[in-house]
């Protein structure tokens, strides 16, 4: 029997690569910073600005430079080496976190007030990860399959790549809750520790060069586009992504969840942060059963009802005024987003040759990267229009009619199926 054959059937085939133990370490710091950072801001902004739209304007102050630099953050993860790409990028946002440390220190308080205008300094350093962020996606997105000696290990390097990032997202709110309480700048220190970390685990990772090149090389419009044009050709994957776009988009309550934690749930800070970890507990735990129980058969179906459930779970949390309810309903909105996200990122590996995976991701960033951003945003839009309860409901009922909508017109999504001999047929 050959490796390639024997792996396989190995649940833990890609963890077997040194390289791709580091990536995934190295991720997981890079999660727990980001997420603890994310909290903490949320947490800061809210308490400077008492102004569900101020959370949502944190989202769209990430999500304009992130879309903004996309396309072309894509066409240099194809054109430069990414293993450089990710380490300069992991710098800017350990600077981030390291300004925004400053700026909550006491030195850096008088910059701030209630006033919301005087937030534009954390805005500002948002600005500037979001920048980063944008370059960092493609190239983490395309440098992963370089890490793996054969394909067969690709769906089960994928799982493993959700698994981690899952864990890493219920660690990273649940340690920001408490850090809170040991102060703001020093919370933002902790992240920035954290990135340096992550720093030195990407830095030890072996350079890989750039996949061949199929044909002449495109000119700088036509490599930026070309990503575009690859999604817009395959029905598959851009019916996958539309529907991960939208139930994103309107179904997130996550941007709100520091108005629940104060005003609706009385949980304070500690009780923030196991809300904002339960999605990601339910998503580790999806993934994890995914890796050993792969989704196969009448998968498309599958992925319908899962984003349908997300939907429902995320107007019965809004209607909750139980605070262990509301953790187990957000616990489901992970398990279900889960199912999305593995069978989207299996999709995007699948059917993307290697020397276009750099601005396929771009284009995915802009897809679903950044739609959790303009989520928040829409968010808090329709908190400041409808309230904080209706605003929910109103995404979660328009969560379930894209599915709907998505079920009558993407034949091909709703019958896909991923046995092998149906992927080989």
């Amino acid at each position: 029997m050959s490796a390639s054959s024997t792996s396989s059937h190995d649940p833990y085939a890609a963890l077997r690569i040194p390289d791709f133990r580091r990536l995934v370490s190295a991720r997981v710091c890079l999660t727990i910073a980001t997420r603890i950072q994310g909290l903490v801001v949320g947490w800061q902004i809210f308490r400077l600005t008492d102004d569900p739209l101020a959370l949502g304007l944190i989202g769209l102050a990430e999500a304009i430079p992130s879309i903004g630099v996309s396309l072309y953050a894509g066409h240099v993860a194809d054109s430069v080496r990414r293993k450089n790409i990710i380490v300069v990028t992991v710098a800017v946002l350990g600077l981030c976190a390291l300004a925004l440390a400053l700026l909550a220190s006491p030195a850096g308080l008088p910059l701030l007030s209630r006033q919301a205008f005087y937030t534009w300094p954390l805005y500002l350093v948002i600005f500037v990860s979001g920048i980063a962020r944008g370059f960092l996606g493609p190239a983490l997105f395309s440098f992963m399959p370089q890490l793996l000696p054969d394909r067969e290990r690709l769906a089960n390097a994928v799982t493993w790549n959700s698994t981690t990032y899952q864990a890493a997202a219920v660690l990273g709110p649940a340690i920001g809750g408490y850090l809170i309480t040991w102060g703001v700048a020093n919370s933002y220190m902790v992240a920035g520790v954290l990135l340096l970390v992550a720093l030195v685990q990407f830095a030890a990772i072996a350079s890989r060069p750039l996949p061949a090149l199929e044909g002449e090389k495109p000119g700088l419009q036509e490599s930026i586009l070309s990503g575009l044009r690859f999604i817009w050709g395959n029905q598959l994957v851009l019916a996958a992504l539309s529907l991960d776009l939208f139930a994103v988009l309107f179904g997130g309550a996550v941007a709100l969840l520091p108005v629940f934690a104060v005003d609706i749930l009385h949980v304070g800070a500690a009780g923030l942060g196991h809300l904002e970890s339960a999605p990601a507990i339910g998503s580790v735990l999806m993934a994890a059963l995914l890796t050993y129980f792969p989704l196969r058969r009448h998968a498309g179906r599958k992925l319908l009802w899962a984003v349908a459930g997300f939907g429902v779970a995320t107007i019965l949390f809004a209607l909750s005024d139980s605070y262990e309810l509301s953790l187990f309903l957000l616990f489901l909105t992970g398990a279900f987003d889960s199912v999305s996200v593995i069978v989207r990122s299996t999709l995007l590996h699948t059917f993307t040759p290697e020397h276009m995976k750099g601005r396929v991701s771009a284009v995915n960033n802009i897809f679903i990267g950044s739609s959790n951003e303009i989520g928040s945003f829409e968010s808090g839009v329709a908190a400041r229009l409808l309230g904080v309860v209706n605003s929910v409901v109103f995404g979660g009922f328009m969560t379930l009619g894209v599915v709907g909508a998505t079920a009558v017109l993407a034949d091909k999504l709703r019958k896909l199926d991923m046995t092998p001999e149906k992927q080989q047929a």
